[in-house]
């Protein structure tokens, strides 16, 4: 085999990033070290200075016709993590297309386990806020910070069977269904029916435009963006739903199989061959460079849009989006009356949601439908195993955060201090949730049945 040319600039620079992206772990490294940037940022001199980066007004419009005028933070909220729902749209459509959703029998206990992992948190944080002004932020403990739990996950190594890896993935991303639902119905303002008829309209578009073959990627984040997400976001229905929605018309279809695929392309590679049989010129001939050509076309034909969207898109979730939505809002200052706060029903029903909720829904529904048969278990999954999962599950970073601000933003001034306090639940329960998983599948012996 020939030996591929490494420069300097791959040895020393481009190498080692794409080693350190590709991890499974990174990201939820780069999540963690950027929630704890805003904390320090936050309890720290500057901090004043950080909390006015985020309230910067950044606008555009068109004459006084249109108009857009919202702070910085917004737009990362609004706009920004439009992404990250994307991506999440995308993964939830692949798992219903061809991943554990696909398969019924597969499907029940994930399935389940996220119905009771949002279920009883829920009904936790009810039971300390019924009947309070707070009781709106009954969403914020419900879903699991899928990148956060993965990357404890895959600091334990070995220790984690690909069954409960698999798992995890497949319940979280039933929470953030769910959680995406409860944005849709509960956390919606006023909603102006003519954008949002517009807003669907170009949402149609998009769909037919999946029925007629199309899938050019360019085209549907065009539409998509400024169409679908635009006119949703100027309804009152959260831009959010419309990154979902957008994502759910990608095509998940190929244009080849993989059989014509692999012998369609071994042709091509004696046809490159044939075309310079010396290989003594370091530069291609014509005819080659046309059967490259031809060769990345049969490549795209052989992928999917929405692997292909999935794939390209992650490193910016996982990168940029999910990072900078941390530093903007996990920021929260441990002042002098931290206690009153940490012992405040919002962060009490938020941790204790968190945590307990999500073990008794995880950990306990899964328990039960195993030992009533109802469901086969894991294979090379213990009890033990759900249970750090079940902990693992109260981390429920970013979209407890965002819907922290959706649920008490409203509420003016006093909603601000609800929001410190939710923050301040959220990152107990994530910290002692983590931790508690991580040293409790730790502590299993390899190969413990």
């Amino acid at each position: 085999m020939g030996n591929i040319k490494t420069t300097p600039v791959d040895k020393w620079i481009i190498n080692p990033v794409n080693a350190f992206i590709s991890k499974s772990s990174t990201g939820g490294i780069v999540l963690i070290i950027s929630a704890v940037i805003a904390i320090l940022m936050a309890n720290s001199p500057w901090s004043h200075w950080y909390h006015e980066l985020w309230e910067h007004k950044i606008s555009f419009g068109i004459n006084d016709s249109f108009h857009l005028n919202k702070s910085l933070h917004h737009w990362i909220n609004d706009g920004l993590m439009a992404v990250f729902f994307f991506v999440i749209g995308l993964e939830l459509k692949r798992e219903i297309v061809a991943g554990e959703l696909s398969n019924p029998k597969n499907a029940i206990l994930p399935i389940v386990a996220g119905i009771g992992g949002m279920i009883f948190p829920a009904l936790i944080y009810t039971y300390f806020n019924g009947g309070l002004a707070t009781i709106n932020g009954w969403g914020i403990p419900m879903a699991t910070d899928l990148a956060f739990a993965l990357g404890i996950l895959y600091l334990l190594g070995d220790k984690v069977p690909a069954p409960l890896k698999i798992f995890l993935t497949a319940f979280s991303i039933i929470d953030d269904l769910g959680s995406v639902l409860v944005i849709a119905v509960f956390y919606t303002s006023d909603i102006s029916l003519v954008n949002l008829g517009i807003g669907i309209a170009f949402l149609a578009v998009l769909f037919i435009s999946n029925l007629l073959g199309v899938r050019n990627t360019f085209y549907y984040g065009l539409i998509g963006i400024g169409g679908v997400w635009l006119f949703f976001l100027l309804s009152g229905v959260h831009a959010t739903i419309a990154a979902i929605l957008a994502a759910f018309a990608i095509p998940a279809t190929v244009k080849i199989n993989e059989t014509s695929f692999i012998t369609k392309m071994k042709a091509y590679i004696e046809k490159f061959k044939a075309a310079d049989p010396d290989h003594s010129v370091p530069t291609l001939t014509s005819e080659q460079l046309h059967i490259l050509d031809d060769m990345e076309t049969l490549t795209k034909k052989a992928m999917t849009p929405l692997q292909k969207l999935e794939h390209d898109m992650h490193p910016i979730v996982a990168f940029v989006v999910m990072p900078v939505f941390a530093l903007s809002n996990a920021g929260v200052s441990f002042s002098g009356n931290f206690w009153e706060q940490a012992t405040s029903t919002v962060a009490m029903g938020v941790a204790l949601g968190l945590m307990i909720g999500k073990m008794i829904g995880i950990f306990g529904v899964s328990s039960l439908l195993i030992r009533l048969k109802w469901v086969p278990p894991l294979e090379g999954v213990t009890y033990k195993h759900l249970l750090g999962v079940g902990f693992i599950a109260a981390i429920g970073f970013t979209m407890s955060l965002f819907i922290n601000e959706l649920a008490f933003s409203p509420l003016g001034e006093a909603g601000a201090r609800h929001i410190v306090q939710a923050k301040i639940g959220i990152v107990i329960a994530s910290v002692i949730g983590g931790f508690t998983g991580f040293f409790i599948i730790k502590s299993i012996k390899k190969g413990a049945a």
